[in-house]
């Protein structure tokens, strides 16, 4: 039975259907989950990294990943692995500066006297 799921997990993503839009039918017609979920993880390549991260995405945020991938000559793996890293370097920078603000503001509010 799995290998029947596996074909029609296949069919279906060919024809850009999303794994979402493939679950959700089979569910409704009484495919048990744990079936699914075996012929997806089939499907899933293995990975022998520590910090692999799983996440599903709505087919529109997708399509405006690919969109920006394809522009800037990416996978959109790669697109969310730049991002994801633009970010945190970001909030780095924003952490810095939120530090020094403090500085500024205790040397400002502080009851030491100046000379």
């Amino acid at each position: 039975m799995v290998k029947e799921l596996v074909k029609f997990i296949k069919t279906a993503r060919a024809r850009g259907y999303d794994d979402f839009q493939i679950k959700e039918p089979l569910l409704k017609k009484g495919w048990p989950l744990e079936e699914i979920e075996k012929a997806f993880a089939s499907l899933t390549p293995k990975y022998t990294f520590k910090n692999k991260v799983c996440i599903y995405l709505d087919s529109k945020i997708l399509k405006i990943l690919e969109k920006r991938a394809k522009s800037n000559f990416f996978t959109i793996s790669e697109q969310i692995e730049d991002i994801i890293r633009r970010s945190s370097i970001n909030s780095k920078k924003r952490k810095a500066q939120d530090e020094k603000l403090d500085d500024i503001l205790v040397s400002v509010f502080s009851r030491a006297r100046r000379k």
